[in-house]
């Protein structure tokens, strides 16, 4: 069983999800009760989206109960930032277009690269953990190929964009 490294922020935000979920389930098969007491269930579009929103509901609860079995919950800042690894946030020079950009690796859950934290599965964070400032990476992206150049490795808190 593959373990989800995450921060206690994004094993809480899975467990808020959860319990929210578990809560709404029995809204929505009472729901599909009462749309069913209305007759012919063919043309029926309660009931269609009542059953809808069950089958979503059900789906996502067997996947939150499957990430947060799997959960690994991690400190980033008890880890040494020498290296890149997780919660680590980088400095990265691309060589080509002489931009800085700068990431924190994250758990996939807690993924949000318009702010900064992209998930230590992405193909950039894969090959950035284990290396460390001065070292260059040419990453293989979408977009084609991007060599970058390691400027800083360190660790700071993690601001998550609270949507929730």
């Amino acid at each position: 069983m593959q373990k989800e490294p995450m921060t206690e922020y994004g094993y809480a935000r899975l467990q808020k999800e959860l319990e929210e979920l578990k809560n709404e389930r029995p809204k929505v098969v009472e729901e599909i009760e009462k749309a069913k007491e209305h007759g012919d269930l063919r043309e029926n579009a309660e009931y269609h989206a009542a059953r809808e929103r069950l089958g979503f509901i059900d789906a996502r609860l067997a996947e939150l109960a499957d990430l947060l079995s799997r959960a690994q919950v991690v400190d980033p800042s008890t880890l040494n930032h020498e290296k890149v690894s997780f919660g680590s946030t980088v400095r990265l020079l691309d060589i080509e277009e002489d931009e800085e950009i700068e990431y924190t690796i994250v758990g996939a859950v807690e993924s949000d690269p318009e702010h900064g934290l992209i998930s230590y599965n992405t193909p950039l964070a894969r090959q950035l953990i284990g290396k460390e400032e001065g070292d260059e990476i040419t990453v293989k992206l979408p977009k084609g190929e991007i060599d970058f150049e390691i400027l800083k490795v360190y660790y700071k808190p993690i601001v998550f964009n609270k949507k929730d």
